[in-house]
């Protein structure tokens, strides 16, 4: 089968993809390149195309014929909340445009299947800890709201047309399956504090006093590989022609680690002695937010295999290979 994976020369869809590579399935990669590097996505064919593009259906609907694609992976999306925030309209056309271009495009070439990334940021501030998918959302931030639309959307396009589909929520993303697939943007905790130690700054903690055993923060850290080894679960699972009893899946550990803990274990990572610096919190962050994977074990029959140990590990030896950071010694 021919698999279109949109997004996927970044971060976690060249995880994917080089899955999929090594196990002998043909891929396309459509990306705009604004987060990727064709060098990430070797063995595939790459299609550099902006899915939010007014005349991406056009031409998604070429490359799905041309090609044969039988799947998409859809993982083309803006996700920075905070740029979500002060530009909202730009990331609905960016978020929910680019998913509806695509999904255009598969009902007129009769692809249907797809795997979407979603997010945990469509539970916002649950009143519950540990987090089951049929709790009712509520995100706080346009980017969370992208992505609970893009999860109705495919409901609808089940209903209106035979989409097979399933949505991953991901929790805290982190880590590196191989040194050249390291995390290539300093947005996300553990790549913000190795930039810091790397330049000789001190890294932060925003808030110590939240209801926690340390006053920090908790989450859920899902390490990349576990991520995508999920994908490639959900993706065989719809190629099988199963019923699909469910769509919507958590993908975490069901293990939290504080935000204090994590800074501590890149400190060690690196060999260095600090101290973070602790600042006051920051708006909208919940104290806890753990994800409950059960149903991705008893549907897809997948499991993390990594924990925050092996996450930090990988991250940090993903560090020291890139040519482009600032090394430790």
């Amino acid at each position: 089968m021919s698999i279109l994976v949109a997004g996927g020369a970044g971060y976690i869809g060249a995880h994917v993809v080089r899955l999929l590579i090594e196990r002998g399935d043909e891929v396309i990669v459509v990306d705009d390149l604004s987060y990727g590097s064709p060098s990430r996505v070797e063995g595939a064919a790459l299609v550099e195309l902006d899915v939010a593009a007014g005349d991406a259906p056009e031409r998604l609907t070429d490359v799905m014929r041309e090609r044969g694609v039988t799947a998409v992976i859809h993982f083309a999306a803006r996700k920075q909340v905070g740029e979500s925030v002060a530009r909202p309209a730009w990331y609905y056309q960016q978020n929910v445009g680019g998913l509806a271009n695509m999904m255009l495009a598969m009902e007129a070439t009769g692809v249907d299947q797809m795997i979407f990334s979603s997010s945990a940021a469509v539970y916002g501030m649950p009143p519950i800890e540990v987090v089951p998918e049929d709790i009712d959302c509520h995100p706080i931030n346009p980017y969370g709201e992208t992505k609970l639309i893009g999860e109705w959307m495919m409901a609808d396009a089940e209903t209106a047309w035979g989409l097979r589909w399933a949505g991953l929520r991901y929790f805290n993303v982190a880590g590196a399956g191989w040194d050249d697939l390291g995390d290539m943007a300093t947005l996300n905790l553990i790549p913000m504090v190795m930039d810091r130690l790397a330049k000789g700054e001190t890294p932060k903690i925003f808030g110590t006093d939240y209801p926690t055993p340390d006053g920090t923060c908790i989450r859920d850290y899902i390490h990349v590989r576990d991520l995508a080894t999920a994908h490639i679960a959900a993706l065989d699972y719809l190629a099988s022609g199963k019923e699909m009893s469910e769509h919507i899946f958590n993908v975490g550990t069901g293990v939290g680690a504080s935000v204090r803990d994590v800074v501590a274990k890149v400190i060690a990572a690196t060999g260095l002695d600090l101290v973070p610096e602790e600042l006051d919190r920051r708006a909208g962050d919940p104290p806890q937010l753990i994800g409950d994977a059960s149903r991705i074990t008893r549907v897809l029959g997948w499991r993390a295999e990594y924990d925050l140990d092996d996450i930090v590990a990988s991250a940090f030896s993903a560090w020291q290979a890139d040519p482009n950071r600032p090394h430790f010694a």
